[in-house]
């Protein structure tokens, strides 16, 4: 299902709380911008318990009322960090037949979110920026990145590089491992994976390669088998005792290589705010 243009945007936190100051720095900014759409902030957005935007229960409530709502054309995610998968479960038995017409839009954590609803063929999925990112340095071009996308389809914000022939997902590497043997976890059979993360050790992402390549390129009759990967950016790597002697580029090479599965180059999305949308799925052409 192609989504409509988003006019009225529902924002809500399914991992980590928002400040009052930074939704009013993106209000101002989307009215400056974007003056024919209007930001709804649930008041979810700056609850606080513990890690969490509110309890699993509260999380998920907001969410399944901006979701459900027919008023809204849009869920925007307010930021990462960790929580969607906690809530997922309620969320996808709780949505009705508004919640497909509707785009939604996250990445990092929010992947979770985001493979559970285009597994169920709930809405149009996309992997772009998150309200939060307005905090980055220069974070204004990624805010706006979003609301083109979501408000007026501007296809000059997609990764340069989608394909209009293989279907493609885009998710952070450890929470796209972590999906695997999930009831909620998508069908990736046939898809090209974009790739990225941030903060982990490379012996890590070897770590996390190998689970993946496991899960997803059909070692054992019944898995998925994907159509390749394309490698996003890899950032803020902390330090290792002793030197790993591979890139994370290498890494993924390698295990791709070893399991017979195309490397296809890198993607132009990552943590940060250069960060291009990715909608699930096959990309249109029109």
């Amino acid at each position: 299902m192609t989504a409509k243009l988003a006019k009225n945007i529902g924002i809500c936190a399914p991992s980590r709380a928002i400040t009052r100051d930074l939704a009013e720095q993106v209000r101002a900014f989307a009215a400056q911008n974007f003056a024919d759409v209007t930001l709804h902030f649930h008041e979810q957005c700056f609850a606080a318990h513990g890690h969490f935007a509110g309890s699993d229960a509260e999380r998920a409530a907001a969410f399944v009322a901006m979701a459900n709502d027919p008023a809204l054309d849009a869920v925007w995610f307010a930021r990462g960090g960790y929580g969607a998968a906690r809530m997922t479960d309620a969320v996808i038995h709780g949505l009705g037949p508004a919640a497909s017409a509707k785009s939604y839009m996250g990445y990092s954590d929010g992947g979770n979110m985001l493979g559970a609803l285009y597994g169920a063929g709930i809405g149009q999925v996309c992997h772009g920026p998150m309200v939060s990112d307005i905090s980055r340095s220069g974070g204004e071009a990624a805010i706006a990145r979003a609301l083109g996308w979501l408000s007026r389809a501007d296809r000059s914000v997609l990764e340069p590089d989608l394909s209009t022939v293989t279907p493609q997902v885009a998710l952070n590497l450890m929470t796209l491992g972590m999906m695997s043997g999930w009831e909620h976890c998508p069908d990736l059979t046939g898809h090209i994976v974009l790739i990225e993360e941030v903060g982990e050790h490379l012996y890590a992402i070897d770590r996390m390669m190998f689970h993946m390549m496991n899960n997803f390129a059909g070692v054992k009759a019944d898995d998925q088998h994907i159509a390749g990967v394309r490698l996003g950016r890899v950032s803020a790597v902390p330090p290792n005792d002793i030197d790993f002697a591979m890139t994370a580029e290498e890494i993924i090479s390698f295990w791709c290589a070893r399991h017979n599965i195309p490397y296809l180059g890198r993607a132009d999305i990552g943590h940060d705010v250069d960060n291009k949308i990715v909608p699930f799925g096959q990309l249109s052409l029109s």
